[in-house]
């Protein structure tokens, strides 16, 4: 059974006009405190609705720039109190799904695309007959522009009989360059927001959109650091193919980033073959949660080592150094070119015990200062005091005991 607007019909062409300039002064002006368009894209679902408009369904299709995702939809309908957001990844372009679909065609050049739903005659897409059996009569999309030539789509389907009226189409039409002012600011942001998390991580691109963007400006915090380097890489490097070279350090960060980031650290730094890590102690879990990541890094590690050997490849190497201690957190750098990471004592000393692994072929090592922390010690065993490269006095080192170094698995 086709469903049908509750909404009452306007009376008169003069309501029009008025009705439509309200939703506008509310666009532009009223929104400035949201923050994310798909609220505010619901919002003016719901007016429209209130006006008469017979919305019954509509989406947004926006790209963004993001390491795992091409675009998202933001999808409404009637009943929904928030938006359904899907997003879809590289690759979604090649698909006979999107290539068979509006999305595709108002890609491609043209410039709206109308389509009455209760008139079966023939086709063209194969969501059409999915807009029919969920009891909507007329469907429209065109293009969203945005500044430099970007462009997006926005989507409305009507459940009314007989669709959208002239005055429903020149009423949409006249929202279109707001409802693109407006979403291009909040997809900016997003933006913004995407490439400071993809770059630098969640807790310093907070930082830095909060204002922490002048040289020397952060905080001291204590916190558990890791540090970890590849093994061999020079040589590897020198010997593989570039795109096999890059496929390798990719398989190797995914490796150790996703426990690392899944148990609440944050990695500052990519250093060539490297990574910094750290755990805020304002977590009282964090020097747990750290072995915890190294433990699973170490699983996926094995697994990547695995299909290394079974393609002829030698297993990869690693050094793992772990001390606990305040840092500096902020901005350090030129006039012109910052980067925001920690450093200080605690920093070098985890940097020196990664090195230390080379040496005595541990591929994991731990201060003394983080083994007390963490309460671990009898998950790891001494390997006495050893001198580590810029400090005056010896430093006590610890690794895994003697009986759990099949759980090491690859090595230093």
């Amino acid at each position: 059974m086709q469903a049908l607007s509750t909404v009452p019909p306007l009376v008169g062409d003069l309501a029009w006009p008025a009705k439509r300039r309200k939703v506008l002064d509310w666009l532009v002006h009223a929104t400035r405190e949201e923050r994310f368009i798909d609220n505010i894209f619901v919002e003016l679902c719901n007016r429209l609705m209130e006006d008469g408009v017979p919305v019954a369904r509509s989406t947004l299709h926006l790209r963004t720039h993001h390491p795992q995702w091409l675009g998202a939809r933001i999808l409404w309908k009637t009943g929904l109190d928030k938006a359904d957001i899907q997003t879809f990844g590289y690759g979604i372009e090649e698909t006979e799904r999107y290539r068979n679909s509006p999305i595709d065609q108002i890609r491609s050049g043209v410039r709206e695309i109308r389509w009455r739903l209760e008139e079966d005659s023939g086709e063209t897409y194969p969501l059409y007959n999915e807009l029919r059996s969920e009891g909507l009569t007329d469907y429209i999309a065109w293009p969203l522009y945005h500044t430099l030539g970007k462009e997006h789509v926005v989507t409305f389907a009507a459940d009314a009989p007989g669709g959208f009226s002239d005055e429903h189409v020149a009423y949409l039409t006249d929202l279109l360059p707001a409802l693109a002012l407006v979403s291009e600011i909040r997809l900016k942001n997003r933006l913004a927001r995407t490439l400071l998390e993809t770059y630098v991580g969640p807790h310093a691109s907070e930082q830095i959109l909060a204002g922490a963007t002048t040289r020397g400006s952060g905080v001291t915090v204590g916190a558990a650091i890791l540090i970890c380097d590849l093994r061999d890489f020079t040589g590897i490097s020198d010997l593989w193919p570039r795109d096999d070279v890059i496929e390798l350090l990719n398989g190797y960060f995914d490796a150790m980033s996703e426990p690392i980031a899944r148990h609440g650290g944050e990695i500052l730094k990519f250093m060539g073959d490297g990574l910094l890590a750290i755990f805020p102690l304002s977590d009282p879990m964090a020097c747990r949660n750290l072995l915890q990541a190294i433990n699973e890094a170490q699983t996926a590690l094995a697994a990547l080592n695995e299909d290394l050997v079974g393609k002829g490849r030698k297993p990869l190497g690693y050094g793992i150094g772990v001390h606990v201690g305040d840092v500096m957190y902020g901005n350090i750098g030129s006039r012109s070119r910052l980067d925001f990471t920690v450093i200080g004592p605690a920093v070098n000393i985890a940097s020196r015990l990664e090195s230390l692994t080379k040496e005595i072929k541990r591929p994991v090592l731990l201060s003394k200062a983080f083994v007390e922390m963490a309460d671990c010690g009898n998950e790891f065993e001494s390997l006495g005091s050893h001198r580590l490269r810029g400090l005056e006095r010896p430093f006590d080192v610890f690794g895994l005991k003697e009986h759990d170094k099949a759980a090491v698995l690859s090595p230093a």
